[in-house]
């Protein structure tokens, strides 16, 4: 099958979820197509099977802001004219499902008939889509979708609530490749970050507001107090200067590590006893995932999709959103016992396995398969 995947190149969890996913499926045999405005950032190999095309916006006086939609359009209906693309898969639904509606629109005039999948990954519903202005191109958008999935199953209630959605929305979780996280680091590697009688804590995000990093910083500063640990921050955001000022006047800025965009998230998650994600909200949490993949204990706040990663009691614990004692209560009983730690994190990475990409790819494949079986028959 040739599939052109259309998705924003970033760190963030879609831009990663959709270049893995082209990857996977070029492995297995397909034809992937990234049509974006730059190289993913995991898209490190490009290959017979793997084709990246860049959406360029030409400058133009008239316009204040550059149009990307009409960009990205009319570049789609170049590649698949060009490379006899059969399916769409986009990432977002403003503006990539937006956008690809009207490449299929503009295809249908010259016999063309091409389907358009689109994946819903959270911030495009829950803080964009539902802002008056944007609500009726993403419901559109979404209805006029060949099919529409949700990286979550409280993403998809959310959805219903926020929109009239006539369309049917399948729930296709996100997914990490298992194998990535079979660690084989040396233990001497661990002693460049904490010494061995302490637990090593570690938070990975994009330190916006959203993901409650000073409560990160408020719930590590319980624990240190009662057990000797260590905290590893990863990420950049608009966040970092207050959770340094607040890591200062608690007195731990030498307890706390700032990785900034760290190439080793693999390596310091080996290492990690306890993983904290005190989000507002999460449509997913993939972070957390990957954190129980390297058999990570998670202790998170009870909102959106985490609880369909994170199981209370098995994986971690759960607290309401800013409830910072009960997260730290929730800590300690796990940090507080080595037999009890133990048996949490082989329980993180059992409760991974059950998102493998070799399980969640296949639903991607039958979704085309069926989108582009419908198109042949119309």
């Amino acid at each position: 099958m040739r599939i052109g995947i259309v998705c924003y190149p970033t760190f963030g969890g879609s831009g990663v979820v959709a270049t893995e996913l082209g990857i996977e499926l070029s492995k297995r045999g397909h034809q992937v197509h990234f049509i974006t405005y730059n190289q993913p950032v995991r898209l490190e190999l490009l290959s017979n099977h793997v084709h990246y095309h860049e959406v360029t916006v030409p400058e133009y006086p008239l316009f204040l802001y550059q149009p990307y939609e009409l960009a990205l359009s009319s570049k789609l209906v170049d590649m698949v004219k060009l490379h006899k693309i059969e399916v769409l898969h986009v990432h977002y639904a403003i503006p990539h499902a937006y956008a690809a509606y009207m490449a299929k629109k503009m295809l249908h005039e010259e016999g063309i008939d091409v389907p358009i999948v689109t994946t819903l990954h959270g911030t495009d519903i829950t803080l964009v889509g539902s802002h008056p202005f944007y609500k009726p191109a993403v419901t559109f958008s979404i209805n006029k979708s060949d099919a529409v999935t949700t990286v979550s199953q409280s993403l998809k209630e959310d959805t219903l609530r926020l929109f009239d959605i006539t369309n049917d929305i399948t729930v296709v979780p996100n997914f990490i490749d298992l194998d990535k996280y079979n660690h084989t680091f040396k233990d001497c590697q661990r002693a460049m970050m904490a010494d061995d009688k302490e637990k090593i804590i570690t938070h990975i995000s994009n330190l916006r507001p959203v993901k409650r990093v000073q409560d990160v910083i408020k719930v590590f500063y319980n624990i240190q107090k009662e057990i000797p640990a260590k905290l590893m921050l990863v990420g950049e955001g608009p966040e970092r200067e207050n959770i340094e000022l607040q890591c200062r006047r608690l007195g731990i800025s030498d307890k706390v590590i700032f990785f900034g965009k760290s190439n080793e998230i693999d390596k310091i998650l080996s290492f990690s006893d306890l993983f904290l994600l005190p989000s507002e909200t999460e449509s997913f949490g993939l972070a957390a995932l990957e954190a129980m993949a390297s058999s990570v204990a998670v202790i998170s706040s009870n909102t959106g999709g985490i609880p369909e990663v994170n199981i209370q009691g098995v994986s971690g614990f759960l607290s309401d959103v800013g409830d910072v004692d009960d997260m730290t209560k929730n800590a300690l009983y796990i940090l507080s016992d080595q037999n009890r730690l133990e048996a949490f994190k082989a329980s993180a990475r059992k409760e991974a396995l059950k998102f493998d990409l070799h399980k969640i790819v296949p639903q991607y494949e039958a979704i085309y398969e069926d989108t582009l079986a419908k198109c042949l028959m119309a």
